[in-house]
């Protein structure tokens, strides 16, 4: 199987601890969205805030979807926390 190549986007609180809104990454192929995460947390700080998300909000092209989600090339990942109102 060839790689895949993937944009991760991130927003909210997750893009001001992480320091980064955008991050295109190259993946092998047939990763699932827990798989992504996987990955990014194993880097250590301050990748780890995605494991202390327990609620993560994720969209594969702008549709919302779990993480159990398989990814292909071109993919656009987004990860947020759970929106709160007042």
């Amino acid at each position: 199987m060839s790689d895949i190549t993937i944009t991760l986007r991130l927003f909210a609180r997750l893009r001001e601890t992480i320091g980064t809104g955008e991050r295109t990454l190259t993946l092998p192929a047939d990763q699932t969205i827990d798989a992504l995460i996987h990955i990014l947390t194993s880097e250590g700080a301050p990748w780890t805030a995605l494991a202390e998300e327990p609620r993560l909000m994720i969209a594969v092209n702008q549709t919302m979807t779990g993480r159990d989600q398989r990814l292909r090339d071109g993919d656009e990942v987004a990860l947020f926390p759970p929106v709160t109102g007042g």
